[in-house]
């Protein structure tokens, strides 16, 4: 990949913003995306992601080939995702919390510069495990194998050699800054009135030594020096305050701890207290890095130089990565669980559509069953071909017989196949669509307007308006919320039309006489039944004509009007 190709890098969409048509909130919903998005992961934000991306429907065999071959590096990788996961959480921590992107004309002073130089370091080292996690013979996909070259890239670009090299001699010469003697100086009443910064130190303090004798010295009146002066070349940098009563709320920390030790009721052996956070400690902090920087002049003009070499260092494209790469990763786990437990998934087979809307189900099932059954035995697959001679499904069935289900199910394997994840089914063989649409009956308050019929068909015209014969149409009792006689012929009027367009549509209706009148297998439209045995719903999808009326006594026996339950049995 050339180097000016690495910020459009993407393990998604690998095709052109018009390429790609948004399902609707409604549609993500009717087919049960949003409850497929909690269950593979309990993060809100990655459920948002899931959203996002399943929704974004593109044709596009290519798409569909190198979106299933990363999932299926990362599915059969295990050890690859967890070491991909730990990287992602220490690049996006910096990438959120950094501080080392700011400009060097912020003037920093040297603990701002040291930190922002241990950030560049956790970054080049992430980068580098990267590199190793990624530089494996297992991987095959291309997209997973161009991220590698994106990342060899971005490491040659930005000098990471150079940097690390230059990083590694700083923090060996920061690193023997170990300590500070700090310099406080009293009034009479031992109120603090100014700040001084005696020495930077290459040995932390100790009660052995100075510490030690400091406190000594406070315990002992006669041991106080006479003098300001400190053992060897030592210089004082004062840390001025002009504002009095800001000196005394700066340093009140400190002095707290003077007074301790005078205090005939201290007995801690420690001689180093804690100063705990507040305004007065974080103004006195600042001083203190101000005469430090000034202290370690070379150091920090070092610092500033290499630092300003790496201000461009740009972890953006990684971090764009990360997002697509969790999306395969949760499916990845949620496959993984779900097959542990039993559940049946395939790897699609994307076919080009130059033969025409195509699809071959097999053994397929709803993902909604999976929370809704204890084993995965008691689940009822079921099988669906669309080809020229079966492009439009009628399907009838008793009440809760399993058509929704059906139904959604039939959307589902589309999105995730197109999504490259594994679909659950024992085999599936598909032409990728181009976008889908569902028709299920509306929520009460969206019907205020037009009236339940009024909207179902505005939404109709809608739909078969932007539908072309790559779309995929799924109707759920669509027309049923008026006379039999009106929605019946609302009905067949769609039908006929739906056939002129070529398009795969599953349509999900109570209308068996709908079923019977349409059904006409050189127009491809084709009656599936939700068939029963003995009146015992068996979740069973067959082709067959409609069983007409024998469906009038379960509707009965739901609202309770059959003789028998009128009458008490009498």
């Amino acid at each position: 990949m050339a180097a000016a190709d690495t910020a459009q890098m993407s393990l998604l969409f690998f095709g052109k913003p018009d390429d790609y048509k948004v399902m609707s909130e409604e549609t993500l919903h009717d087919l049960g995306l949003d409850s497929l998005a909690k269950s593979v992961t309990e993060e809100p934000k990655e459920q948002l992601l899931i959203l996002r991306i399943l929704a974004q429907m593109n044709p596009s065999y290519e798409e569909a080939v190198l979106r299933q071959d990363i999932f299926n590096d990362l599915l059969n990788l295990p050890e690859k995702r967890k070491e991909l996961l730990d990287l992602f959480n220490r690049i996006e921590y910096l990438k959120d919390y950094g501080s080392w992107r700011k400009s060097a004309e912020d003037k920093p002073d040297l603990w701002d510069l040291m930190h922002r130089m241990e950030e560049i370091h956790s970054y080049i080292m992430a980068v580098e495990e990267l590199r190793k996690t990624l530089d494996d013979p297992a991987i095959k996909a291309e997209g997973l194998v161009s991220l590698k070259k994106c990342i060899d890239d971005i490491y040659e670009e930005a000098c990471f050699a150079a940097m690390k090299k230059d990083i590694e001699n700083l923090r060996t010469e920061s690193s023997c800054i170990q300590s500070l003697t700090v310099g406080i100086n009293v009034n009479s009443r031992f109120e603090a009135e100014s700040l001084g910064l005696i020495s930077v130190n290459s040995k932390q303090f100790k009660k052995s030594n100075i510490v030690g004798n400091f406190a000594d010295a406070i315990a002992s009146r006669d041991r106080i020096r006479d003098d300001t002066e400190w053992d060897g070349d030592m210089r004082v940098i004062p840390a001025s305050i002009s504002d009095r009563e800001s000196s005394i709320n700066m340093l009140d920390r400190q002095v707290t701890a003077i007074n301790l030790m005078k205090n005939p009721l201290f007995m801690s052996r420690s001689t180093l207290s804690a100063v705990p956070d507040g305004d007065g400690s974080i103004s006195s902090s600042l001083y203190l890095a101000n005469a430090a920087s000034k202290m370690t002049g070379h150091i920090v003009k070092k610092l500033r130089t290499v630092l300003s070499r790496y201000t461009d260092v740009s972890i953006v494209t990684i971090s764009k990565l990360i997002p697509e790469l969790i999306y395969y990763i949760r499916f990845a786990e949620y496959i993984e669980k779900q097959t542990k437990a039993g559940m049946t998934f395939c790897k699609p087979s994307v076919m080009r559509s130059d033969k025409g809307p195509y699809m071959k189900a097999e053994g397929f099932y709803n993902l909604k069953l999976i929370d809704a059954v204890k084993n995965a035995d008691e689940i009822v697959a079921n099988d669906l071909v669309f080809d020229k001679d079966h492009m439009i499904y009628l399907l009838t069935g008793a009440n809760r017989g399993g058509k929704t289900t059906l139904t959604q199910a039939a959307g589902q394997l589309y999105v995730l196949a197109q999504g490259g994840i594994y679909v659950p089914a024992v085999n599936f063989e598909y032409t990728p669509v181009d976008m889908i649409f569902t028709h299920f009956p509306a929520d009460e308050d969206k019907t205020t307007d037009l009236g339940r019929l009024g909207e179902e068909c505005v939404r109709f015209k809608e739909i078969f308006t932007e539908a072309t014969s790559e779309s995929l149409i799924l109707l759920n009792e669509t027309f049923s919320t008026t006379s039999f006689e009106e929605g019946y012929y609302i009905a067949t009027d769609a039908v006929r039309a739906l056939t002129s367009r070529n398009i795969r549509v599953i349509y999900n209706t109570h209308m068996h006489k709908l079923a019977v009148d349409s059904q006409d297998k050189e127009k491809g439209i084709s009656s599936i039944v939700m068939q029963t045995d003995n009146g015992k719903r068996s979740f069973k999808a067959v082709l067959m004509p409609p069983e007409g009326l024998s469906y009038a006594r379960d509707i009965a026996e739901k609202y309770g009007v059959t003789y028998e339950m009128l009458t008490g049995g009498k």
